[in-house]
């Protein structure tokens, strides 16, 4: 195997440029494996994450996270490190990256390596790179902590495979929701190229369990799992047609995690679009909430969105605006409805909906023992009933509903006797089509009436 050759660049001049180069990938999650030190190797890793560390979007914030390269053969329009743009570059060697892992594990500053490349020279070649970084750490070092790598698409299925064996976790980003979208962004990447490697380490995932059954010491292959990114707002895709997209890749590949990215424009061209408002953030946020529905709430696409709306509400978050388009299905009676129907309610998640299914076995709930329990009362009252009552005196009607979760200095003050300590107003019913004139309110106020 052939290396490449150090320039007069330093290692951490190299790092500096690489880290900063990595900063647009978001597929870094360290969740989903265990494994505990041997008292031989070197770092351990936990399920709940490297250091139990996570950013607010979940993003996990203790790896070392870097590209190989940011040498490039392709040109992607939207990619700051595309072969088109004159931009610092720079390149590690396999022994670079391995040496720094091990001197930044050493010092406490991570427990993990986030590895991905840019395609320098061809991708077989850079996937020949990662392998040997990867070899180096589990095989020369004794590395045993987190390691999630890149799979380069249209690289040899061998070398994918025995990095499979090395990594903890492979990702092969989909860039872009659609074929349309990479032919017109990215002509020199084909969605079968991004898919083969997708199947093939899903394929060995499957057959690795079966070979862990029969052979309890078998080597794992990407225990992890795999993942993907796509890039949201640099194509023209509805937020219906995205997470359709997602819940195939879920269903036909079995990926452990989506992740999203709103669209950053670092390139001048005239074939991306203009970004008024900046990057699409909250876009992503609600794409990330309704990726939540669907693998852990037991939601489809087709429920949260459809062609006739083809967006999510801006203004209430999927549960919440999926809640106020089905008020058939409310109230919910906490003591008898069935597991899937509670986790349904907004403001009741995965954790609080097992914690009432196993207390409502020995006592019937009340709304201070939900409380306790974790529900979020100020969304879930509006939708649920223990021993047939709501909590206060609401209306089960989607206009007052949305207005409430929505509008802050309007929402309802209950306390706990039921009454609001916002003072009423002859003219705030909902019910009057016309608002009240000049004339009116002067009327109203001299008791005219």
């Amino acid at each position: 195997m052939e290396y490449l050759a150090s320039d007069e660049m330093t290692v951490m001049e190299k790092l500096g440029i690489l880290s900063d180069a990595a900063k647009y990938d978001v597929s870094c999650s360290s969740s989903g494996v265990e494994r505990k030190g041997n008292g031989v190797d070197m770092g351990n890793c936990l399920k709940a994450g490297i250091c139990h560390s996570f950013a607010a979007d979940g993003r996990c914030i203790s790896l070392l996270k870097i590209l190989f390269t940011n040498e490039c053969i392709y040109d992607c329009k939207y990619c700051i490190n595309r072969k088109s743009n004159d931009v610092p570059r720079a390149t590690f060697t396999p022994e670079e990256v391995s040496d720094l892992t091990i001197q930044f594990y050493r010092r406490n500053y991570i427990e993990g390596l986030f590895l991905s490349s840019g395609i320098i020279g061809s991708p077989n070649y850079t996937m020949e790179l990662l392998y040997r970084t990867v070899y180096l750490l589990r095989k020369v070092h004794r590395f045993n902590g987190y390691i999630h790598i890149k799979a380069i698409p249209g690289a040899d299925a061998r070398l994918i495979q025995m990095t499979g064996f090395l990594a903890d976790r492979m990702s092969v980003n989909l860039e872009l929701p659609t074929a349309e979208g990479l032919k017109a962004l990215a002509p020199n990447k084909h969605r079968v190229n991004i898919l083969t490697p997708m199947r093939q380490i899903q394929t060995g995932i499957t057959e690795n369990k079966h070979d862990l059954v029969v052979y309890r010491h078998a080597p794992q292959f990407v225990p992890g799992g795999q993942s993907t990114q796509m890039i949201i707002g640099a194509t023209p895709e509805n937020d219906f047609q995205l997470i359709n997209v997602a819940e195939a890749l879920y269903q036909k590949f079995e990926l452990k995690r989506v992740y999203y990215s709103a669209f950053v424009n670092v390139n001048e061209d005239s074939q991306l679009p203009a970004l008024p408002g900046g990057p699409p953030l909250l876009r992503e946020h609600r794409l990330y909430q309704a990726d939540w529905l669907m693998r852990f709430y037991g939601f489809k696409a087709g429920e949260l969105l459809d062609e006739q709306r083809p967006y999510f509400n801006v203004l209430l978050d999927p549960k919440e605006d999926w809640a106020v388009r089905h008020l058939e299905c409310f109230p919910v009676e906490i003591n008898r409805a069935p597991y899937e129907m509670i986790l349904r309610v907004p403001g009741i998640g995965v954790k609080s909906a097992l914690r009432i299914v196993k207390a409502r076995r020995s006592a019937n709930l009340t709304f201070e023992t939900l409380k306790k329990i974790g529900v979020v009362l100020k969304r879930a009252l509006y939708f649920i009933t223990c021993n047939g009552k709501m909590m206060y005196p609401t209306k089960l009607e989607e206009d007052y509903i949305v207005r409430n979760l929505t509008e802050k200095k309007d929402r309802i003050q209950f306390g706990q006797d039921g009454m609001t300590f916002q003072q009423l107003s002859l003219f705030d019913d909902g019910s009057f089509d016309a608002m009240p004139t000049v004339v009116d309110r002067f009327a109203s106020a001299m008791g005219q009436l």
